[in-house]
Parts: C-alpha cells; sequence; structure tokens
C-alpha cells in the first residue's frame, strides 16, 4: 500500500472511529433520556396514586361524618316539639301535687294516667328526664344554679338542696338544664 492509500485508510478508520464514539453518544444519550423518562413517568404515577388515594380516604370520611350529622339530625329533629312540650309536663307535675292533697282518688288516677301516656310517649321518641336529686354534688355541665343558700349541714355544702325544674335530655343532648338551689 502507498502512503496516500494508508493516510486513506487512517483517516477513514478515524471517521468511522468518530461516527462510532458519536453514535455511542447519541445511544448513550438516548437511554439517559430514556430512563430520565421512565423515572419521571414512574414519579408522576406515583404522585396520582398518592392523590388518589387521598382523595379516596377524604371521600370515605365524608361520607362517614354526613351519615353521623344526618343520624343526629334524625335524633334531634323533634327538638322543638319537646322544648314545648316541656312546659306542659311542668304542668302536670304540679296539677299531679295539687290533686294529691284532694280526697278524690278516681280524679287523681285519671290525671295520672293522662300523665304517664303522656310521659311515656315522649319517652318513646327519646325525651329522657335528668336524674337530679337533692344531695346529688353541683355539676356546672349538667346543672342550672339559680341561687346559693347557706346549707344545713356540713355535708351539703356543694351539693344540690332543691331541684326547682327537673332537666331533659333528648338522646345525648340536653335540652333544658335542670333549675337547682345549691348549698354554700
Amino acid at each position: 500500500m502507498s502512503k496516500k492509500s494508508k493516510k486513506e485508510t487512517a483517516v477513514a478508520e478515524e471517521e468511522i472511529d468518530l461516527n462510532n464514539t458519536e453514535s455511542s453518544e447519541k445511544e448513550s444519550k438516548k437511554a439517559d433520556k430514556k430512563e430520565n423518562e421512565i423515572e419521571r413517568l414512574s414519579n408522576e404515577l406515583q404522585n396520582e396514586k398518592d392523590r388518589n388515594l387521598r382523595l379516596f380516604a377524604e371521600f370515605e370520611n365524608y361520607k362517614k361524618r354526613t351519615g353521623r350529622e344526618r343520624i343526629e339530625l334524625f335524633k334531634t329533629a323533634s327538638e322543638d316539639v319537646m322544648v314545648a312540650m316541656l312546659p306542659i309536663l311542668d304542668d302536670f307535675d304540679r296539677a299531679l301535687k295539687e290533686i294529691e292533697k284532694s280526697e278524690d282518688d278516681s280524679l287523681l288516677k285519671g290525671v295520672e294516667l293522662i300523665s304517664n301516656k303522656l310521659r311515656e310517649t315522649l319517652k318513646s321518641k327519646g325525651l329522657e328526664p335528668v336524674g337530679t336529686q337533692i344531695g346529688d354534688v353541683f355539676d356546672p355541665e349538667i346543672h342550672e344554679a339559680v341561687t346559693q343558700i347557706p346549707s344545713p349541714s356540713d355535708d351539703m355544702k356543694g351539693k344540690i338542696i332543691d331541684v326547682i325544674e327537673k332537666g331533659y335530655t333528648l338522646g345525648d343532648k340536653i335540652i333544658r338544664f335542670p333549675k337547682v338551689v345549691i348549698g354554700q
């Protein structure tokens, strides 16, 4: 071979090496781009899965909350009617006390039957009296103190001396606090 053809061959080989290097660099860049694209898509997929899971959990919490609110609403839907009936119950209590003083047993039995029927009907709808007794410890969360008087004995200090007006609950909610007198 002549020098010229050797040079041409060497130049051709260098060009081939250069082309191979360029193509391998291009392939390497393409592979890097593919890896980056795969990684980016994988991250996006993970973010969307996480977002979907959070939305699902939020929706489940919403369903539970609205269900509880609906049940609570049904329990207390008749609260206005019950509050309006409380003075009638108080009037029955006063009437029964006065009728007991009289000698008319048939009148007492008739009023007791009507009173019991009304109380049972209201009880079936969720109305319950607050169990406040004389001698119970005063609890400001449950009782409403009307006044304080000197206690008849030391053991009655801070306790209920008299119940002026009964309290009532509808479900778990107190719709009227019992009005009490406490000893100081």
